[in-house]
C-alpha cells in the first residue's frame, strides 16, 4: 500500500481527472512503460475522454447545423413577411419602412423621396379571359421590366393585384419623372402569354415628397394621382396636385351614387336619329344613356363614364344599355313596321369588349326579345379598336357573324389611320363631328374631309358623319357624297316616347332638298352641351 501512495503517476492521474472534468475534453496522460493497474486506469480514462469528445464535436455541429437552420428560417419568415410571394418585389409593410427611413433621412438633409404608383389599366381583362395562370406571368414579367428601369437605390413595390409602386429616395422631380418615363415605355411593349399578345400598359399617379410626410399621406396622394391619369385617358403620368384630393372624393361619391342610381332605375336611354341626308328620312337611332340624380337633376354621360370605367360599373351600365335599347327595338317593331334598313346603334365600352361573354350575352338577348341581329349596330371608340387586344378582336368577329354589324365610333380622334381599317373589325365608319365644324367656312377642311369620305368608301366601309349642326354643313356634305348623318340640325337625342312619335308619324327631319317647313331642329346646339356620347 505504501508503494502505491507514492507513485507520482496518481498526482497526474487526479490532475487529468480534474482537467477533463472542467472542460478540457483534449487533455490525455501518456500510460508509462510499466504496463501496471495504474496504466490500465490512464488508458481507460484516455479512452473515455476520446469518447467525450467525440460526442462533444458531434454535439456542438448540431447545435451549429440547428441555430443556422432557425437564423435561416428567421430571414425566410422575414422575407416572407416583407416580399411579395409572386414577384418576389418588397410588398406595402416593406414599402411603408423604406419609405420612413427616405423620410428620415430627407430630415437629415437629403432630398425628399418620390413615389410612383402604377395601376395596370384593364388587367382584368386578361384574368378574366386568359385565367389567372396567364395574369401572373403578366404580373411577373410586369416586375421585371420595372425593376430594370429604377436606380440601384430605388425600391420596386406590388401593393396588390395589378398595383405596382416605385419608390425614389433622395430623388430630384427630373430624376423621378424620367424612371415614370421609362417605365411608361417599358410597358407599351406586349407581353407574350402562350401564344398570344397581351398588353399591360399602366396609369402612373407621381408624387414629389417634401418634409415630415408619412407613408401614408405620399401613398394616397400617388393613389389619387393615379386615378388622375385614368381619367385622362388611361397610360399617362400624372403628378399630384392638391386639387386632386377633392376631385378624388368627388369621384367616388359620384361612384357610389352611380352604383345606387342604376339599381334604383335613374338611368334612361334617349335616341338621336340617324337621317338620309338627301331625304331627311330617319333610318336610325344611336342610344345615349342619361342619368336623372334626384337631387343634383340631369347629368350628362361626360361627369360620369369615366367613373364608371375606373369603378368597373361599365360593365353593369353597358349590360342594362344593351337590354333596354334591344328591348326597345322590339317594342317598336311591334307597334308599328320598321324600315327595312333600321338599325340600332348602341355604343360600346372597351372594357364591355375585352370582358368575356359579350357576344354570348347579346345573342342570348337578341332571341330573347326576338331581335334579328341585323338590325343592331354598335359603335366602339376607335382607339378601343387599335389596343391589338386579341380577345377583343375575337369577340368583334363573333358579334360580326351573328350578323350584328360594327362601326368605328368617333373616327378621326384617336390614333388609326386610313390603311389600318382594313384591319378592323368593322362594317362602317362614324365620322368625328370635330372634323366638319368648319367644313363650310375652310377650303381646305372641307378638301380632307373629303378626301377621307374617298378612302373610307374605297376600303368598303359605310360612314355616318355625326354633329351635323348647320344647313352648310349639311350642303358641303352633300356635295362631297356623304349619305348618313346625325346632329342637331335633325334633332338632339330625345325621349322614347318622342323618338316613338318620330318613327311612328315617318318623319322627315332638317331640311331636305331646301323644302321648307319640314320638321327638326336647324341650328346649332347649345352652348355647352353635350351630345352624351356613351
Amino acid at each position: 500500500m505504501t508503494e502505491v501512495r507514492e507513485d507520482p503517476r496518481l498526482d497526474r492521474l487526479v490532475d487529468l481527472v480534474v482537467r477533463l472534468a472542467s472542460g478540457d475534453l483534449a487533455a490525455r496522460l501518456e500510460p508509462s512503460s510499466a504496463r501496471d493497474a495504474v496504466d490500465a486506469v490512464i488508458t481507460g480514462i484516455n479512452l473515455l475522454a476520446d469518447e467525450l469528445e467525440e460526442m462533444y464535436q458531434d454535439l456542438e455541429q448540431r447545435v451549429a447545423e440547428r441555430t443556422a437552420a432557425l437564423d435561416q428560417a428567421h430571414l425566410d419568415l422575414e422575407r416572407m413577411a416583407l416580399s411579395d410571394s409572386l414577384t418576389g418585389l418588397a410588398n406595402r409593410t416593406l414599402l411603408n419602412d423604406r419609405i420612413q427611413q427616405a423620410v428620415a433621412r430627407a430630415e437629415r438633409g437629403a432630398q425628399p423621396p418620390a413615389v410612383l404608383l402604377l395601376d395596370l389599366d384593364e388587367f382584368k381583362t386578361i384574368n378574366d379571359s386568359l385565367g389567372h395562370g396567364a395574369g401572373d406571368a403578366v404580373l411577373v414579367e410586369v416586375a421585371r421590366r420595372l425593376t430594370s428601369v429604377i436606380r440601384d437605390t430605388d425600391t420596386v413595390a406590388r401593393l396588390g393585384g395589378d398595383e405596382f409602386a416605385i419608390l425614389m429616395p433622395d430623388a430630384t422631380e427630373e430624376q423621378a419623372l424620367r424612371v415614370a418615363q421609362r417605365a411608361l415605355r417599358a410597358l407599351r411593349l406586349p407581353v407574350t402569354v402562350g401564344d398570344r399578345a397581351v398588353w399591360a400598359l399602366a396609369s402612373i399617379g407621381l408624387r414629389f415628397g417634401s418634409h415630415s410626410q408619412t407613408a401614408e399621406i405620399l401613398l394616397r396622394d400617388a393613389d389619387t394621382a393615379m386615378y388622375a391619369a385614368k381619367a385622362r385617358g388611361r397610360g399617362n403620368i400624372q403628378v399630384f396636385q392638391p386639387a386632386m384630393h377633392s376631385t378624388a372624393l368627388a369621384r367616388m361619391q359620384v361612384a357610389t351614387e352611380l352604383g345606387a342610381g342604376l339599381a334604383a332605375g335613374q338611368l334612361s336611354l334617349h335616341y338621336q336619329p340617324i337621317v338620309e341626308l338627301a331625304t331627311g328620312e330617319i333610318i336610325g337611332a344611336e342610344a345615349l344613356v342619361r342619368w336623372l340624380h334626384p337631387k343634383r337633376g340631369q347629368i350628362i354621360p361626360a361627369e360620369f363614364i369615366s367613373v364608371a370605367e375606373d369603378s368597373g360599373l361599365i360593365v353593369k351600365i353597358g349590360h342594362w344599355g344593351l337590354r333596354t335599347a334591344i328591348g326597345q327595338l322590339a317594342a317598336w317593331a311591334r307597334q308599328f313596321p320598321l324600315s327595312p334598313g333600321f338599325r340600332l346603334h348602341v355604343n360600346l365600352s372597351p372594357f364591355e369588349v375585352r370582358r368575356p361573354g359579350l357576344s354570348e350575352h347579346i345573342e342570348r338577348t337578341l332571341e330573347h326579345h326576338d331581335v334579328s341581329p341585323s338590325r343592331l349596330t354598335l359603335e366602339i371608340a376607335e382607339t378601343g379598336l387599335m389596343t391589338g387586344d386579341t380577345n377583343g378582336v375575337e369577340t368583334l368577329l363573333r358579334l360580326q357573324a351573328l350578323g350584328i354589324s360594327i362601326e368605328v365610333d368617333d373616327f378621326g380622334t384617336g390614333h388609326s389611320s386610313i390603311s389600318s381599317l382594313r384591319q378592323l373589325a368593322a362594317d362602317s365608319v362614324k365620322l368625328d363631328e370635330s372634323l366638319i365644324v368648319d367644313i363650310a367656312s375652310d377650303p381646305q377642311q372641307r378638301q380632307f374631309v373629303g378626301a377621307v369620305l374617298q378612302l373610307i368608301e374605297s376600303v368598303g366601309l359605310g360612314l355616318v358623319v355625326e354633329g351635323v349642326e348647320t344647313a352648310a354643313q349639311l350642303d358641303e356634305l352633300q356635295a362631297l357624297g356623304c349619305r348618313y348623318g346625325q346632329g342637331y340640325y335633325f334633332s338632339p337625342a330625345v325621349t322614347v316616347e318622342v323618338m316613338t312619335h318620330l318613327l311612328l308619324s315617318r318623319a322627315i327631319l332638317g331640311n331636305p332638298a331646301g323644302r321648307p317647313g319640314a320638321p327638326g331642329r336647324q341650328g346649332k346646339r347649345p352652348s355647352g352641351r353635350s351630345n352624351g356620347k356613351c
